[in-house]
């Protein structure tokens, strides 16, 4: 995947398009990820030790990965992702400006 945990995106498609959100949660095996903020849903709650109160909650659900693009560091914008091999590691670098996508 072109984003990883962490990550601060933009949405570019969907109900939340234009928002932006750090990357909570990657599930590689499906292509979709859990961004702050974004996708909100009302979930039912069984009464635990955690709430016990229960009722409904309001959570981040999971998006596409193909929605959402990475900020560039240098700019603020939404770009592309590269990759290039330093001192035999792989880094992802911003395609619009060259910075390091991995710092």
């Amino acid at each position: 995947m072109h984003v990883k945990k962490g990550d601060k995106v933009k949405v570019i498609t969907g109900k939340d398009k234009g928002k932006t959100g750090v990357i909570l949660a990657a599930y590689p095996k499906d292509n979709r990820v859990v961004v702050e903020g974004v996708n909100i849903v009302k979930k039912h709650a069984k009464p635990s030790q955690d709430n016990p109160q229960g009722g409904i909650i309001s959570r981040e659900a999971a998006i596409h990965v193909s929605n959402v693009m990475p900020l560039d560091p240098k700019t603020g914008e939404p770009t592309r992702v590269g990759y290039k091999v330093e001192d035999g590691k792989k880094v992802r670098i911003a395609k619009k400006s060259g910075a390091d996508l991995d710092k």
